[in-house]
């Protein structure tokens, strides 16, 4: 789940219109954030299995980034964070930090739809959930596309960003649902856990890094 978290991103981001998009994009990838960084420290793991040509599912051990305990506190730092940072009146700081909130849970709720059970809802010695539609692979990619469909119609109208901004906008969400779909059905298994680690975090951070420049609103590109 990539491009899903996207588009529950763009759905959220109509919400809050006068917060950059690209932080309700970084807030629903966080997780995935906290997870490839975890990996490379070496305090949470990602194994190719040998079927993954044909499952195209890494297997994880990921307690402290999508443990459910986990994600609630990661959301309640980021919510925090973004209170915080907002200069504006109160009302506006809390909107902000609800939505940043929430932009987080949503992560873990969609991961929780496509994983199989392998997210802890404490530790690794708590039960395990997840629903695992990723093993109906058309349905998830389904799921997927429909997630960004609906974000994309609910924050492109009435955006106020530039016409051209909103299609860049546009344009990216449906490159990251192509290469969403590329991976999960024809794309060759990474050569390690740490290789997916590195590359994983690279491309999220120029996914946010792009949502962030693309939902500049004009009034804060003269400020």
């Amino acid at each position: 789940m990539f491009a899903g978290h996207v588009g529950a991103a763009l759905a959220i981001g109509r919400f809050g219109r006068r917060v950059n998009v690209g932080v309700f994009v970084g807030a629903a990838l966080l997780l995935d954030l906290v997870l490839w960084l975890f990996v490379m420290l070496g305090l949470e793991s990602v194994s190719i299995p040998s079927n993954f040509t044909r499952t195209h599912q890494p297997e994880f051990v990921f307690p402290y980034s999508h443990g459910l305990l986990a994600g609630v506190l990661w959301s309640a730092v980021a919510g925090a964070t973004a209170f915080f940072a907002c200069s504006d009146k109160p009302a506006f700081r809390w909107r902000a930090a609800v939505l940043v909130a929430a932009a987080v849970v949503s992560h873990w709720l969609l991961d929780a739809l496509v994983h199989r059970p392998e997210m802890p809802l404490t530790d690794g010695a708590s039960p395990m959930v997840g629903l695992a539609l990723w093993n109906t692979l058309y349905a998830a990619l389904g799921l997927e596309a429909l997630v960004v469909a609906m974000g994309l119609c609910l924050f492109v109208p009435g955006c106020g960003l530039s016409r051209s901004r909103s299609l860049g906008l546009t344009v990216l969400a449906l490159i990251i649902l192509a290469f969403t779909v590329i991976g999960m059905t024809v794309a060759p298994p990474p050569p390690s856990g740490l290789a997916m680690a590195g590359t994983s975090l690279v491309t999220l951070g120029v996914v946010c890094g792009m949502f962030c420049w693309l939902g500049r609103h004009p009034r804060a590109g003269r400020a």
